[in-house]
């Protein structure tokens, strides 16, 4: 997307400089945050801390009744009016660069989002496997599951296949519906594609951590904000204060220690202070100046090519300015100081 970065960089510096004038007049957004996992943390933060206010941001967030389901399977009550089902048109999500690319790709009702930021933008999942599965070698003609098409366990699976030479569907098979522990431990699995709330849980269930495939490098357009393209347009200075919101709650998260276990304990039952320090330790890896993930999208492109796919360009799904304006003010390394 095509803009005047040197005005948008003016503007936001101003705001920067003067936020008591974002705080006199709160806009109205609702954001999809689609489930309850650790990369939602900071977003969750940022509404208990006051930072969306203090941005001059009313952000209604909400997740599933779906996720909220799995939640309260986990002793979590998630408040209802944080639940509504018809998410799907907020005009700004959190989740998956890639998933939202291949929806676009393969529905032409997709909401067609543009990522603002990324914090993921390798796989950083680990493959946790039942415990007669000692290594990584074991799984060739395994079951190794992930959750649907498109999403970023589905792009680790694959690209886990190929670093190791293998052919899905005849090496190794990859099983859908299949990234949680319960499959794994019904023996429908072998092995899963574990994010950090996943793979914090494998030795407690007596599950092996067989790898972090934070090695391998792939790239992939993980977690990110995404904002409708349209509205994207109209509402440029909403998307710059809710990213600017989003970065310092993710600075917040990650220098205040009581600050994310209390997210923990307040929206996943999270007490257990083994778990809270390794979905910490994960928490850190999350990149302070998270630009979007270029190289992600492009393997996106080319992993689910198509006559569709290729009526896009990687320039189609992101947009720097934003994060590159906020970058270029010192805002972000402020926040570390």
């Amino acid at each position: 997307m095509r803009i005047n970065r040197r005005l948008l960089l003016g503007c936001l510096v101003s705001w920067i400089a003067f936020p008591a004038l974002a705080a006199d007049r709160l806009t109205s957004v609702d954001v999809a945050l689609g489930d309850v996992s650790l990369n939602k943390v900071s977003f969750l933060i940022a509404a208990d801390a006051g930072i969306y206010a203090r941005n001059g941001l009313e952000v209604h967030q909400y997740i599933t009744p779906g996720a909220a389901q799995v939640a309260r399977n986990s002793g979590v009550i998630v408040p209802p009016e944080n639940v509504k089902a018809d998410i799907g048109n907020a005009p700004i999500a959190v989740g998956g660069g890639s998933p939202m690319i291949y929806r676009v790709s393969t529905d032409p009702k997709a909401v067609h989002r543009i990522a603002l930021t990324t914090t993921e933008s390798i796989i950083r999942d680990h493959i946790i496997a039942a415990p007669n599965i000692k290594s990584v070698q074991e799984l060739k003609g395994k079951r190794l599951g992930y959750s649907v098409p498109g999403a970023v366990t589905h792009v680790g699976a694959i690209g886990f296949a190929r670093k190791m030479g293998w052919e899905p569907g005849k090496d190794i098979m990859l099983v859908g519906g299949g990234n949680a522990i319960n499959p794994l431990l019904e023996g429908k699995e072998d092995a899963l594609m574990a994010a950090g709330m996943l793979f914090s849980k494998a030795a407690e269930n007596k599950l092996n951590d067989l790898i972090d495939l934070t090695r391998y490098k792939i790239p992939v357009a993980g977690s990110s904000i995404l904002a409708e393209k349209n509205w994207l347009a109209a509402n440029r200075d909403t998307a710059a204060r809710f990213v600017k919101a989003a970065i310092e709650a993710d600075a917040l998260m990650k220098t205040n220690r009581a600050a994310f276990d209390a997210a923990l304990v307040k929206w996943f039952n999270i007490r257990d202070q083994a778990t809270q320090d390794s979905m910490y330790r994960e928490a850190l890896e999350i990149p302070r100046k998270p630009y979007p993930a270029v190289e992600g999208i492009k393997a996106t492109l080319s992993i689910y090519d198509s006559p569709r796919m290729r009526m896009f360009k990687a320039e189609d799904f992101y947009d720097p300015s934003i994060i590159e304006a906020l970058d270029k003010s010192g805002f972000i390394d402020g926040l570390y100081k």
